[in-house]
């Protein structure tokens, strides 16, 4: 444990941020999954509405810095392929 007082008090907040940004991961995965959950059903409008909460979901979390942007990116774009797939 550190001495400095600010740094005490950083390592408090750090750990908050943590906790945060892994309950907010966990949250993308879990609405990543429902995509493709839905897809496997061949759910046309169930996978349509969970891409658009998805990506939502995902810029968020790209604009607050807990995933980077390419990242968020790459998973949007890989989900709305799923639900292409489907159209075709």
């Amino acid at each position: 444990m550190a001495n400095i007082k600010s740094q005490k008090k950083r390592i408090l907040t750090a750990e908050k941020a943590r906790i945060r940004n892994k309950a907010v991961r966990s949250e993308l995965k879990t609405a990543v999954k429902e995509v493709r959950l839905a897809v496997e059903a061949a759910d046309l409008e169930k996978a349509q509405a969970a891409v658009k909460r998805a990506g939502r979901l995902l810029d968020k979390a790209a604009s607050k810095g807990i995933i980077h942007k390419n990242q968020a990116a790459q998973r949007k774009s890989g989900a709305q392929k799923l639900v292409n797939s489907l159209q075709a």
